[in-house]
């Protein structure tokens, strides 16, 4: 009998009982005001007077028009520089624990995000909430005592100067509760081994000693773990080794791409739960299972703000202008998409993290990633969003019964002077014919956006496709930044990147 998961699922249970109903923008006007008065006296705080917009009558209303939009350039090259040389009290109390380094899915230099210990802590309730939220999935109690294999980067943080550097998921593994250690896999010591392959080569071998019943990470790394392990140990699936998997929890990127390819290395259903953890913060997860949005975390550290995602308000390289207008929780509607704006407790504000969302449930205030802002294809007016990207590649998942788990596409001038969209797909299937794709994309995207339809009748000339191995896709991420991790790959290029993606290509 399942004595102890019967004691964690007693306490979640009395937990999720005795929690009152929250009211979400009330705990978004607090959050507000708690992290306006703690910054006050910085030197952020004192650029903009946060003094006098918590006296104004409207605070939120006055904080939008005092602070600008920030975006990581700006933000780092004005304020965040100062924090690595050594200055206290810039855009939060103190000095940061930890910097985030972030390439994301740019391909450029790492980002340094601040993460304070006040976002530890938020990051830390922020998991044990989505904890309390299994109670809604009605998990069997000898699943609270199985093993989670988290699969994130390494947890071998780089001292540089007097602050510890890596990425988030590192430094939130290496800030696991003390109580959570017995639970946690691959361990601390499998978890701080640098390179990638050594890493998954190193729990392929050690998985039979594990009894895991759920999974954390991003999807693309996961399955490629999850095929280690099943190809070292020779099995069908993955629960072949590990029978009592019953959860995956990802996080990331949007799921939705790698559904069918991840599902076909399961022996039996495994429940999907998302999350949103980023490099600025936890902002949502997943809390009920007759959904797949999640649900904003209003009262842990984090200030939502919402940009309606329109052309006129994006500039060509990804970031928001300067007036464009934002709204609030009371003011989202459902079906709309917006850009994401955030402030946070590790000195954030205003801040442009480049994932656009939409509400799903005003009601439960729950969302869903759409895309990046970078990866907004306009540059012949087709105006398709990731989320659109990603509904066409599970169209042609459906009609032609292939696996796609990775693609990347460029509105592209070609030889004849005219703009093509350009497809790569990752795809094992040899015998689709890359002329039926070609059509099933381009008659899909006519269907569901007018823009696209009305670009091909004037500028864009047509569509291009390639299908190619997954694993180049794989391997552009560890050429180009590294493999695991919270790495991602560019959904759209521009021509420049896509030349360089060509010539890699090139040599498989």
């Amino acid at each position: 009998m399942a004595i102890l998961g019967n004691i964690i699922k007693g306490v979640i249970d009395v937990k999720d009982a005795l929690t009152p109903e929250s009211n979400p923008v009330e705990e978004q006007l607090e959050e507000l005001k708690k992290m306006l008065k703690k910054a006050k006296d910085t030197d952020f705080g004192k650029h903009y007077d946060f003094e006098s917009i918590l006296e104004s009558e409207d605070i939120k209303k006055t904080f939008a028009e005092t602070v600008p939009f920030f975006d990581y350039n700006k933000m780092d090259t004005e304020w965040w520089i100062r924090l690595q040389n050594g200055d206290e009290n810039v855009t939060w109390p103190g000095k940061p624990s930890y910097f985030a380094l972030s390439s994301g899915t740019t391909g450029d230099s790492s980002k340094r995000i601040p993460v304070t210990e006040d976002m530890i802590e938020s990051i830390r309730q922020g998991g044990v909430k989505q904890v309390f939220a299994l109670t809604n999935f009605d998990l069997p109690a000898d699943f609270f005592e199985k093993e989670i294999m988290m699969l994130g980067s390494s947890t071998d943080l780089k001292e540089n100067k007097e602050f510890l550097e890596g990425e988030i998921s590192g430094i939130s593994a290496s800030n696991i509760p003390f109580w959570f250690k017995g639970y946690y896999k691959p361990g601390e010591d499998i978890a701080k081994i640098e390179d990638w392959d050594e890493r998954v080569q190193t729990i392929a071998e050690r998985a039979e000693e594990w009894d895991i019943g759920a999974l954390s990470g991003i999807p693309s790394w996961m399955e490629l773990m999850l095929q280690k392990v099943i190809e070292h140990h020779n099995l069908n699936n993955i629960h072949g080794i590990w029978p009592n998997l019953q959860v995956y929890t990802s996080g990331g990127v949007a799921f939705g791409p790698y559904e069918k390819s991840f599902m076909a290395l399961m022996g039996k259903p495994v429940i999907i739960i998302d999350t949103y953890l980023a490099s600025e913060g936890f902002l949502a997860c997943q809390v009920r299972p007759d959904t797949q949005s999640m649900q904003l975390l209003t009262d842990n550290g984090v200030y939502f703000e919402f940009v309606p995602f329109k052309p006129e308000y994006i500039n060509q390289v990804g970031s928001i202008v300067d007036d464009a207008p934002s709204i609030g929780l009371s003011e989202v509607k459902e079906g709309e998409e917006y850009v994401l704006i955030i402030s946070t407790v590790s000195g954030t504000w205003r801040y442009l993290i480049g994932d656009t969302i939409t509400f799903t449930d005003v009601e439960n205030y729950e969302i869903k990633i759409t895309g990046r802002t970078k990866f907004f294809l306009n540059t012949v007016g087709s105006q398709l969003s990731v989320n659109k990207l990603d509904d066409t590649v599970k169209h042609l998942e459906e009609q032609f019964s292939i696996k796609i788990p990775e693609y990347t596409l460029c509105a592209k001038r070609c030889e004849d002077d005219e703009f093509y969209h350009c497809w790569y797909l990752g795809s094992d299937n040899p015998e689709t014919s890359e002329n039926e794709v070609v059509d099933a994309i381009d008659e899909f995207l006519k269907g569901v956006n007018k823009n696209y339809k009305v670009a091909r009748s004037k500028a864009l000339k047509g569509v291009r496709v390639k299908l190619i191995k997954p694993e180049i896709f794989h391997e552009w991420s560890g050429a180009n930044k590294k493999k695991g991790g919270q790495v991602k790959m560019e959904r759209v290029m521009d021509e420049e990147k896509f030349k360089e993606w060509e010539d890699f290509v090139s040599n498989y």
